[in-house]
């Protein structure tokens, strides 16, 4: 029974996270179920443009706006960043690994994920410092989830 939980767990897992992405607009950017990185990359400019334009960036803070859509970008090695080659590749190198070995590679992409977070987060946090109260407002309302209209947050990767 044992053998039998763990791999049930890990897919119902990863079902989980397949049906949330899909259900937060995801599902446009995907083509037999594989991300369009060119479509994905259209989407993130123009919430870049968008949010830039709604912030009214000024000519002194240019350069604290391009460090942060810069740290924004995602990382080359995680899951997602060069679309289904990677995911591709990953899942070959995980089909040749033990169950043991499985679990130990996704908890260290686990571990390579919170330290992109937090990554992005101190980014953020050095970006918001640079705007005036009125900006941080507009940043809070334009980043919230859900934010206006009731979408998703504002992602810049």
């Amino acid at each position: 029974m044992k053998q039998i939980f763990k791999p049930l767990l890990i897919a119902s897992l990863l079902a989980t996270v397949a049906l949330g992405a899909d259900a937060q607009g995801i599902g446009p950017m995907m083509d037999h179920g594989r991300m369009d990185p060119a479509k994905m990359q259209q989407r993130s400019a123009k919430h870049q443009a968008e949010l830039k334009a709604r912030l009214k960036i000024s000519a002194a803070q240019e350069g604290a706006w391009a460090a942060y859509v810069a740290a924004m970008q995602p990382a080359a090695d995680l899951p997602g960043a060069e679309g289904p080659d990677l995911h591709r590749k990953m899942r070959d190198e995980m089909a040749k690994l033990s169950t043991p070995e499985r679990i130990d590679r996704m908890g260290a992409i686990r571990v390579r994920h919170d330290t992109e977070i937090a990554r992005r987060g101190e980014a953020t946090k050095a970006f918001y410092a640079t705007l005036s109260p009125e900006q941080q407002k507009v940043f809070d309302a334009e980043t919230l989830r859900g934010g206006p209209g009731g979408g998703r947050p504002w992602h810049l990767d």
